[in-house]
């Protein structure tokens, strides 16, 4: 009885000590990859490179193809009206017969 209780206190005493070896671990290789010091870093792989140019060739399709067949989004869906055809009610400026300065 006395062996089994050393044997169960020493795996979590063990334990306990691989979980702090483990946190350690962490810390240390907080950095998040490969580490260099005046080297330059790892290039990326080929299958990122393929990745990144078919993302951005699908942001470029989508960007142009709605340029294209929906261009009132950027230019706007009114035909744009020349002020100089305005009248003067329409301006709200009364006629020149009413008012103080009127002759």
């Amino acid at each position: 009885m006395l062996t089994k209780t050393l044997i169960t206190r020493a795996l979590l005493l063990r334990g306990v000590t691989n979980a702090a070896n483990n946190m350690k671990q962490i810390k240390r290789n907080a950095g998040h990859g490969v580490w260099t010091y005046r080297v330059p870093p790892p290039l990326p792989s080929k299958r990122a490179i393929y990745l990144a140019e078919a993302l951005g060739a699908l942001a470029w399709y989508w960007i142009l193809y709605h340029c294209i067949t929906e261009p009132d989004h950027i230019f706007g869906e009114f035909t744009y009206v020349d002020p100089s055809t305005y009248t003067d009610e329409e301006l709200g400026i009364p006629p020149d017969s009413v008012g103080s300065l009127r002759k």
